[in-house]
């Protein structure tokens, strides 16, 4: 994507502010949709739709296409429905909905009474009423259908004819005369078997196909697994009613990997580093409230009765290693919970083999507690944080054993979380976030002290 200077904008707005229409209209010329997007994306509001008013319908479309969500939503607003309505006839039905689903209620159904192409508008209707995580709210409705009973000839007509609206063909649908999917037509066939009698004698018969209700992120998931490039979409009674391309599985697999970085980051919504001071801190803050919870809640732990104070006057070099064992468990925790959302993301991990999963996550969680526990343990055994020979040796088995039970709580912890979080329906991706560091913390504080009171009683006489 193109980069514009500092110097290129403000050249542009004195263009805009002269209302040199004709400069304008060269610098826009040549410039492919996506880069005028990332142009508007940089104009104040004012100058980005001075620049929309000098693109014809058909690029205008394009470039609201290209547009970053929120900079299309905010210039959707200022926009008259009745050039939406234009633009949107422009579109393919897929992205004309998602344009669509950024206006509210009203202004939907004013758009789309605007649309003169009433083929088009019962098209967008419909999509609209398939939730936008399934195939159903990806697919397109336009791709090439032939029946299985043309000949060679008619087929090569019918595909000529509706090749006119489309830019990319992928496959060739063919469907039987109640309009269901029964193969899928390559095109090098034609060259092949030019006099075939008729279409159903050469198509690729069964092809792999997906339901309007199935979650985009399987669908993903059968594209990554296949090289595929599309995949035709049927109803529940096996009907062709639309395609999903691999371009709208690259767009949805690039929200959803920055919706799940933002979710492990702490972020509760969705935001962008153009997002008012108030936006910002409201998706930052509820974790962050969470996380001085979670440090309020282990200094009352530290400060909780006379046991906890004396402990740490009898024994003060414990207080050394209090960061030590909530970064370490913090640390495990994050690692195991990012394994689970990465296998449960790409398939290799589900419910069913959950209970094989944290077997061995346990025997992973065993062999790092004993490498990081000894580690420790030798570090102390030269490094006495007590003048005390006697207290030293407390304070080091408190540490290790510590350490060690911390370790394996956290991974099995850090583990389960995301699978419970799939198991009700939620994103997993949160169990990568400050949740399980702030648990970890606490649970690893409580662990720490309780320990070391124990071996205090029965070690010091």
């Amino acid at each position: 994507m193109k980069e514009f200077s500092k110097e290129y904008i403000e050249r542009l707005n004195t263009m805009i502010e002269q209302h040199d229409t004709e400069a304008i209209s060269t610098e826009l010329k040549d410039m492919h949709p996506a880069d005028i997007a990332e142009l508007v994306n940089d104009l104040h509001d004012d100058e980005a739709l001075y620049v929309m008013r000098m693109l014809d319908d058909e690029t205008a479309a394009d470039v609201i296409v290209e547009l970053d969500e929120d900079r299309r939503h905010d210039l959707l607003e200022l926009i008259p429905n009745e050039t939406i309505a234009r633009q949107v006839e422009q579109m393919d039905a897929d992205d004309a909905v998602d344009v669509i689903q950024e206006l509210d209620k009203e202004d939907r159904e004013d758009v789309i009474s605007h649309i003169d192409d009433v083929e088009q508008a019962g098209d967008i209707v419909d999509l609209l009423q398939y939730d936008e995580d399934t195939a159903g709210g990806y697919m397109s409705t336009e791709m090439i259908v032939v029946n299985e009973n043309m000949s060679m000839p008619d087929c090569i007509k019918a595909m000529r004819r509706q090749a006119e609206d489309l830019d990319e063909i992928y496959s060739i649908y063919v469907v039987d005369d109640d309009g269901r999917l029964c193969g899928i037509f390559p095109l090098k066939t034609t060259i092949t078997n030019p006099s075939a009698s008729k279409i159903k004698h050469v198509m690729e018969p069964d092809p792999l196909s997906v339901r309007t209700d199935t979650p985009i992120d399987e669908v993903a998931l059968d594209f990554e697994k296949y090289d595929l490039v599309a995949m035709p979409v049927i109803d529940s009674i096996g009907r062709l009613v639309g395609r999903i391309t691999i371009d709208d599985i690259i767009d949805m697999v690039r929200e959803q990997s920055e919706r799940d970085y933002q979710l492990a980051s702490g972020l509760s919504t969705d935001i962008e580093t153009s997002d008012s001071v108030f936006t910002q801190v409201k998706a930052r803050l509820p974790w962050l409230l969470i996380g001085l919870a979670g440090g309020l809640a282990n200094a009352l732990i530290l400060d909780g009765g006379e046991g906890e104070q004396d402990l740490l006057t009898i024994l003060p070099g414990m207080a050394l290693f209090i960061p030590l064992i909530g970064g370490t468990g913090g640390n495990v925790g994050t690692q195991s919970s990012a394994i689970v959302v990465q296998g449960l993301a790409n398939g290799s991990l589900d419910l069913a083999r959950a209970g094989k999963h944290l077997f061995k996550e346990l025997g992973i969680a065993l062999l790092n507690a004993f490498i990081i526990a000894a580690l420790v343990f030798i570090y102390n055994w030269f490094v006495a944080p007590d003048s005390d020979p006697h207290r030293a040796l407390i304070t080091t088995q408190a540490v290790t054993l510590s350490l060690f039970c911390v370790i394996i709580f956290a991974s099995l912890f850090g583990s389960l979380v995301p699978l419970i979080l799939e198991k009700l329906k939620i994103d997993p991706a949160i169990a990568t976030g400050p949740f399980v560091t702030v648990t970890n913390d606490i649970v690893g504080m409580i662990i720490y002290m309780s320990v070391s009171s124990w071996l205090l009683q029965v070690l010091l006489p």
